[in-house]
């Protein structure tokens, strides 16, 4: 089983190129889960979001938390439209989109909404309509799924070309992230994710954790040993009150404490994630979500 704290050789986010392209960089499709809720999972993926925005990275952050999803609220942003008012047909994404930190464009989830907690197969090709449409070229996407193994969770990591699961030093929050990652294994073949700890008090220990879940997915995943599953890390942010005070002002905290812990790690995090290799393979029934923008951008 694929262990290793991978930094590939450094390339540009969405190097990868289809076969015969010679004109734009595809988009990077990454989907953030965790097994759990609690563990500060859509926290994290506004910093990185923001943190590749930083990093001169065109950034496109969809709230896939369907029904519960709040990134629009963490950062106190006017929402008038949301993701149900795209899947109804009633908006385009560009009336959607709302534009947040550092230009990063935001996709709102449909908060409270309990129809769109599981997509039906038309409001799937809905979604892959609507973003396939999208006229702004985008480096990276990161999609913030819902906590847990639901069917709406399976199928956006599925989207993706690559997973982070967050998880914190909770013992729960490992034994949830296992089902996650088995559940992606047995129902769709996923072999590949990366780690993301959250909320430790050192290094050492985000470190420790890593090597904790590693042991647990050996041990619960063995069946799909020659699978070669791999879980690659790509780092830990520190507890830091810093996250909390941020959040009371409706910011993240790389915007509201750009010099604290937290935000250091959450830039190194991106920066460390930034270098490694993305893998060319089409999976799931989003392949769209990075071939088809990459054909809008070879367009434009």
């Amino acid at each position: 089983m694929g262990n290793a704290v991978t930094i590939g050789i450094p390339v540009k986010d969405g190097s990868e190129r289809d076969a015969g392209d010679k004109c734009a960089p595809a988009p990077r499709v990454i989907a953030v889960s965790s097994g759990k809720g609690g563990v500060g999972k859509t926290n994290c993926v506004i910093n990185l979001a923001i943190a590749f925005a930083r990093m001169d990275r065109k950034v496109l952050l969809l709230d896939a938390d369907l029904g519960l999803g709040n990134v629009d609220v963490l950062l106190g942003l006017d929402s008038e439209y949301n993701i149900g008012h795209l899947l109804r047909g009633e908006k385009t994404i560009e009336e959607v989109m709302v534009k947040g930190p550092s230009d990063v464009m935001i996709i709102p989830a449909s908060g409270g909404e309990q129809e769109f907690t599981r997509l039906a197969a038309h409001e799937r090709h809905a979604l892959s309509s609507h973003i396939e449409g999208l006229k702004a070229s985008v480096d990276v996407m990161l999609i913030d799924t819902g906590s847990g193994i639901s069917d709406n969770v399976l199928f956006f990591n599925m989207a993706a070309q690559e997973i982070i699961i967050v998880v914190s030093p909770d013992p729960a929050s490992a034994a949830d992230a296992y089902s996650l990652m088995a559940a992606l294994l047995k129902k769709h073949g996923e072999r590949r994710f990366k780690l993301l700890v959250n909320a430790v008090r050192s290094k050492k220990e985000g470190f420790a954790v890593y090597k904790r879940v590693l042991f647990g997915v050996e041990r619960r995943l063995s069946p799909f040993r020659g699978l070669n599953v791999s879980i690659d890390y790509i780092g830990s942010v520190l507890r830091d009150d810093s996250v909390g005070k941020a959040a009371g002002q409706r910011k993240a905290v790389v915007d509201a404490f750009p010099g604290s812990k937290a935000s250091r790690c959450y830039l190194e995090a991106a920066r460390t994630l930034s270098e490694m290799p993305v893998s060319k393979d089409l999976k799931g029934g989003l392949q769209f979500l990075w071939r088809r923008m990459l054909s809008a951008n070879c367009n434009s």
